[in-house]
């Protein structure tokens, strides 16, 4: 499982067809499983976070290198974890 932190550059200016296609990026991949919570930041500007499911990483790197802004209009910072405890609650966070 994988902790994906999307920032976009902020120095860039980003039209219209440019973040449609970044959020039919991230609705196609959530409706086929690969990412299972997908949402803007609320701290910072311009960001987002994904957790994702992938068989490895260089499959997850695949998907990334699919977003709109891949490789020039975002950084992707990556944490790979261990899903120990999960929350059977966690759809009640849903917004």
């Amino acid at each position: 499982m994988y902790i994906i932190n999307i920032q976009l550059d902020r120095s860039q200016q980003f039209g219209d067809d440019k973040l449609a296609q970044h959020r039919a990026w991230f609705t196609r991949h959530f409706e086929a499983g690969d990412f299972l919570i997908v949402g803007p930041s609320k701290t910072h500007p311009m960001s987002g976070v994904v957790i994702a499911q992938a068989k490895s990483r260089e499959a997850l790197d695949k998907i990334l290198a699919e977003d709109a802004f891949y490789p020039d209009g975002a950084s992707y910072d990556v944490n790979e974890i261990a899903a120990h405890m999960v929350a059977d609650n966690i759809t009640d966070y849903r917004e």
